[in-house]
């Protein structure tokens, strides 16, 4: 159905490009500031370069590889544009979904004209570099530019000591405690994983611009070897993100209008619908329970009403995929069955994990869908741990109603809270499982088991397992039976830290 929109304030993207760098020599690496400037050159290429000069609008996905002063501006000299809006972003997963969303915004509101949304990471080269003792030829790293701050900066102490400071040990924890709430048993929890990664793996391999572009079956992504060692349970190395990888991508957006005055075909386009967002607190201690996400919730159970109520709506879907809790927790929000296809691009895994900008490429990945075919598109992103939530809607289809401005379902989500345990560390008695992971070395030998306790007072609580208490690591680590919901007794340890053991 035409829209009666007028298209000067009908944001599209008009544009995309990715670029993924795997250089012979580790030298000839391309630093990220380039791969940011190859994938504008992309997008423009993508859609008609005579809007290129008329960027003003720059959002510059957060990267960790590399450190510059002001690299958004140093992308803009590159670019030779000088936008009005010129912004780097703070650490988050879901921040190419928002930066592309508020870009939208802009444009609907007669704000910007040309905007751009982009990201890169060249972490892979870096880190062989390190090796090396090599010093790149790049841009001089910034040492006295302000760190990221990421999420471990809003913990606990004893999170960041029991080593629960990091998504890699902090996702298993939600990983253990939903498995439980679903009635499921560890073993069939694998296997659900084994099964939805194996399908990003698929996708992956179908991508032109994956990192690995080859299919997994279910066993070989869950058990444990020695090229996929445990890292904390029960996920292993190809269960969790990717970061070792050289990728960078753009997304370009501009009004129906100028796209068409720019000669871009109609099908080319692709249309932002609309879109919600929510956060969980950032210390993951101070939230009511593992067992779903409040923020998570209100975003998709939002996104999906937009769509008439049925998140079978969408034929093209990307769920965030840095461990498979996320995506399996988002599928049961918007109910879709075990035989969901929850990608367009390979998951952060298999594709490449460029850190906080995947959904970068996430977004390029479903235009291309759309152009294709696909009818209506969901891009979910989410940031931090289960902490920063932000979905979106977009189509080859104009919308029939202007882009709403209002964004945000923080009440929501904030209403759906219950009570939130006080967290203590001192504590005797019995304590019972809330949560748990066992943490691994690089050898995928075990360091320590880490268990969240509620004390008898109704507590909440932080607990090591000792690697020497097998008994109890066993009784985690069980395949068939959870220990989420069981007690055992409470000790402090020499160090002053609590220590768990199992009763049974």
């Amino acid at each position: 159905m035409p829209t009666t929109l007028p298209p000067e304030r009908i944001p599209v993207i008009a544009g995309v490009g990715e670029i993924a760098d795997h250089p012979k020599d580790i030298a000839q690496g391309l630093e990220p500031l380039a791969l940011l400037e190859a994938a504008v050159q992309r997008a423009g290429d993508d859609s008609a370069v005579s809007l290129l000069p008329q960027i003003d609008s720059l959002d510059v996905v957060n990267f960790l590889s590399w450190r510059y002063h002001a690299p958004a501006e140093q992308l803009a000299t590159r670019l030779g544009i000088a936008p009005r809006h010129c912004f780097y972003g703070p650490v988050g997963g879901e921040s190419p979904i928002r930066f592309i969303h508020e870009a939208a915004l802009r444009i609907a509101r007669g704000e910007a004209k040309v905007a751009v949304v982009c990201g890169a990471e060249a972490q892979s080269t870096a880190t062989k570099a390190a090796r090396a003792k090599l010093d790149l030829p790049w841009t001089p790293f910034a040492h006295d530019a302000p760190e990221p701050k990421r999420g471990a900066a809003f913990q606990q102490p004893i999170a960041s000591t029991l080593g629960v400071a990091r998504p890699i040990t902090v996702y298993p924890l939600y990983e253990a405690a939903t498995a439980a709430h679903w009635g499921q048993t560890p073993r069939q929890a694998l296997d659900e994983s084994g099964v939805l990664w194996s399908r990003y793996a698929a996708a992956a391999e179908r991508n032109p611009n994956a990192w690995i572009k080859r299919a997994f079956a279910p066993n070989e992504i869950t058990t444990p070897s020695s090229d996929n060692r445990l890292i904390a349970w029960p996920y292993t190395k190809l269960m969790v993100a990717n970061p070792s990888v050289n990728l960078g991508a753009a997304v370009l957006l501009t009004s129906l209008a100028k796209a068409r005055a720019a000669g871009i075909p109609e099908d080319k386009l692709i249309y932002i619908h609309g879109g919600a967002s929510a956060e969980e607190p950032r210390d993951y201690l101070a939230r009511d329970q593992f067992v779903q996400s409040h923020a998570q919730n209100a975003v998709l159970e939002t996104i999906k009403a937009m769509v008439g109520g049925d998140g079978r709506a969408f034929d093209a879907i990307e769920l965030y995929s840095c461990f498979p809790v996320v995506p399996k927790m988002a599928r049961r929000t918007l109910g879709l069955g075990d035989d969901v296809e929850p990608t367009v691009t390979g998951g952060l895994t298999f594709f490449g994990a460029p850190l906080n900008t995947y959904m970068t490429h996430a977004a390029c990945a479903m235009a291309r869908r759309l152009r294709d075919g696909a009818k209506v598109g969901l891009l979910y992103g989410q940031g931090g741990f289960v902490t920063k939530h932000h979905g979106l809607i977009v189509s080859g289809t104009p919308p029939q109603q202007p882009l709403s401005e209002d964004v945000s379902v923080q009440a929501k989500a904030d209403a759906a809270y219950g009570v939130v345990p006080r967290f203590v560390t001192e504590a005797s008695g019995d304590g019972t499982v809330e949560t748990f992971t066992v943490i691994y070395d690089g050898r995928g030998e075990v360091q320590h088991g880490v268990v969240m306790l509620r004390t008898v007072d109704g507590a909440r609580a932080l607990a090591r397992v000792p690697a020497q208490d097998q008994a109890t690591l066993a009784f985690l680590t069980d395949m068939d039976r959870s220990a989420v919901g069981t007690r055992g007794p409470i000790v402090t340890a020499a160090d002053g830290v609590l220590e768990w053991r199992s009763a049974g």
